[in-house]
């Protein structure tokens, strides 16, 4: 890492000056300190340990214990219910993020921008606090929780934005996969230190009324003023585009006529904007069902399936890291659809060979798992690459918005091959069916990112 993006390059001899390297951690450094919210609070801890759990039910229900078809019934409720706060956030995403993008632009305020939603992220995950461990406090739950992906999203189309700010053409793979993998390692240590504190019971303290999951939400909170503060310091502002600054309503007329110019002018954008929307809802269905598949179908232990958990993130950011340099001398394209073939092989190895034990799963399960952080960084640089100058916040919201409008395809064929032949293992092929999908509509997509590649007008 000695040689990150200080390194003479072609972009250097072009006359681009080499960033700065405290420039380029500082940047790096905001997915470091945002990623507990999506790892500890969405994915292992808050939610799946504690938000839908029987506190949140009737104490009479609650009491009949798991098996009993009201219980089952009840905490059903509470998944779905957590699920329809996501998914109205998720709307929200979509229609807001591109003009949010398109706005931040024409002003020149990125950087604030992102520190606004920061801040709006640290006060709804301090606000978990509050959840207690009641009926009553469920939907606090899931509204904070909602609300803090909708900023965490806008936040992050800002955020990806920036990365013009912190990289030049020939080291912008290798900070876009440092970023990335910065965050994986940030949410592998936040999730550390929980299964540590709870190895010790958190050394004698009082944990009922849900108090150790709202101070773990705190813990989280003040992780992530720790640091993201490096960024706003050392990182500057974007130049306000010659853009037009008009209304929130007007911002979709533009955003229309953008469209219009992007289809006749930079087509090969907008197709990789379609592309990447399936591959990356594939990509989130690995990482979503993948603890499902470790537990049903090959019989993990909670211990077991934690344990992979952290394995599985860590090598997905040490390979993130690590392709990001191949991303710059190949292309960003070339590492993409690498990522995801080697994806759809290990998927459907895996499910060939389920039969022969945990082995294959362990892995088979760790390599697809070293190939998901590779292909989201890539895309990231990729779309940094072809982004019109002074539009990119725009274009990573319309990178935000696609994503969104795919984002039922991978539980939609995960739920829909387990229901037709039965059996968790089948739900693997759904999603890499998906995944697959996204890599031959890439295979079609060429644009100026593309090295040596023809360029469609």
């Amino acid at each position: 890492m000695s040689d990150q993006p200080t390194l003479p390059s072609i972009a250097d001899a072009e006359g681009v000056a080499p960033i700065p390297r405290k420039r380029v951690w500082a940047w790096a450094l905001w997915d470091w300190a945002t990623q507990p919210f999506n790892t500890v609070i969405i994915t292992f801890v808050f939610t799946a340990l504690y938000l839908t759990k029987d506190s949140f039910i009737d104490p009479e229900i609650a009491a009949l214990g798991k098996g009993a078809p009201e219980y089952d019934a009840a905490i059903d409720q509470l998944t779905s219910g957590l699920g329809w706060g996501l998914t109205a956030g998720g709307i929200l995403i979509a229609v807001l993020a591109p003009v949010l993008g398109q706005r931040a632009d024409a002003t020149g305020r990125r950087k604030a921008w992102l520190g606004w939603m920061t801040l709006l992220l640290v006060g709804a995950m301090l606000g978990l606090y509050f959840v207690e461990a009641s009926p009553d406090f469920f939907w606090l739950g899931v509204g904070l929780i909602a609300f803090g992906a909708i900023v965490g999203e806008v936040a992050g189309v800002n955020y990806n934005a920036m990365i013009v700010e912190v990289s030049t053409p020939s080291t912008m793979g290798r900070v876009s996969g440092l970023g990335w993998g910065l965050g994986y390692m940030g949410g592998i240590v936040a999730l550390v230190i929980v299964v540590v504190l709870d190895l010790f019971d958190w050394f004698g303290m009082d944990t009922s009324n849900g108090m150790a999951y709202r101070l773990i939400a705190v813990g989280c909170a003040v992780w992530t003023v720790a640091f993201a503060w490096p960024l706003f310091v050392h990182v500057p502002e974007a130049k306000a585009s010659e853009r037009p600054r008009v209304g929130l309503i007007q911002g979709y007329a533009v955003l229309w006529s953008d469209l219009r110019e992007l289809w006749r002018d930079a087509r090969g954008t907008l197709w990789f904007l379609l592309s990447s929307a399936v591959y990356r809802d594939g990509l989130a269905g690995v990482f979503t069902f993948g603890a499902v598949i470790a537990a049903v179908a090959f019989d993990f232990s909670d211990q077991e399936v934690i344990i992979f958990g952290i394995a599985a993130n860590l090598i997905a950011g040490l390979s993130t890291i690590v392709a990001g340099r191949f991303d710059d001398r190949l292309g960003p394209r070339i590492v993409i659809l690498a990522a995801l073939g080697t994806i759809v092989v290990s998927g459907i190895v895996i499910v060939i060979l389920h039969t022969t034990g945990a082995w294959v799963f362990w892995l088979f399960g760790l390599l697809l798992s070293a190939c998901v952080g590779p292909a989201q960084a890539a895309s990231r640089s990729l779309l940094a690459r072809v982004a019109p100058s002074g539009r990119e916040a725009e274009v990573f919201g319309l990178y935000a918005t696609t994503g969104r409008a795919a984002s039922f395809m991978a539980p939609a064929m995960w739920a829909g091959t387990i229901a037709l032949l039965g059996g968790t293992i089948w739900g693997t092929l759904g999603v890499i069916a998906v995944v697959a999908a996204g890599m031959v509509l890439l295979m079609f997509v060429r644009t100026p990112a593309d090295k040596g590649a023809r360029v469609d007008a």
